[in-house]
């Protein structure tokens, strides 16, 4: 049994089809690239595989757990502890210092104010910001603001790290850092990584590269 399983996944907008009974399997601490053309599905797929969509028809397994069968309430619950994100623009909270955008999943997943500080702390220093804790976004890098959100996805510990465009706003520089951070995350945190991406070069860090065009898986 495969650690991600996506099982005959279809969905549509209104008339649109995006998703055509897609299938995927993916293995423990396993980064897969999925690369294709605007429209093809691809940020559906990412939704659907984190549990923020949920499919017309199909299922989705992660470790076990069918995540199409659980309530809100419980879908809530196993996403805050089990899945983290990272975002093209970020979505940092601007009024929010850096430490305190970190925090927030922890303190949603109702983790103590102190650990959450103190795991988010670690988080930043450990990737290079312990001079940026109180800075908000406006007073971040682009990069700085990457790698915020990158301790965000991180502060739960979650098994699972989706990543959609990533380094979609990134200039060349930090588009070179964020493609050292992704593997470093694997190596020293244990994640399975799944990237929708339009960036080859990014995509060339992956284990496994899958191709969708029209809702439908190509090539691996």
């Amino acid at each position: 049994m495969s650690y991600i399983e996506v099982k005959n996944i279809s969905h549509s907008f209104g008339n649109i089809k995006v998703l055509k009974d897609v299938n995927l399997n993916i293995e423990k601490k396993e980064i897969i690239a999925i690369v294709g053309k605007s429209g093809a599905g691809k940020t559906t797929l990412l939704q659907i595989i984190g549990t923020l969509l949920k499919p017309d028809s199909g299922k989705v397994i992660i470790d076990g757990t069918d995540s199409t069968l659980l309530s809100d309430k419980k879908l809530s619950e196993f996403r805050n502890r089990n899945i983290g994100f990272i975002f093209q623009f970020h979505q940092l909270l601007p009024e929010f210092s850096a430490l305190e955008n970190v925090m927030l999943p922890a303190l949603i997943g109702k983790v103590g104010y102190n650990e959450a500080a103190k795991r988010a702390k670690e988080l930043l220093c450990n990737l290079g910001l312990e001079s940026r804790l109180q800075h908000k976004p406006e007073e971040l890098s682009g990069g700085e603001k990457q790698r915020v959100a990158v301790a965000r996805a991180l502060i739960m510990n979650p098994r699972v790290i989706l990543a959609d465009e990533p380094s979609g706003s990134l200039d060349s520089q930090n588009k070179q850092e964020l493609n050292k951070l992704i593997n470093n995350i694997r190596d020293n945190y244990g994640q399975t990584i799944i990237i929708v991406t339009h960036d080859y070069e990014l995509a060339n860090i992956a284990d496994r590269v899958v191709e969708i065009k029209d809702g439908t898986i190509l090539t691996e």
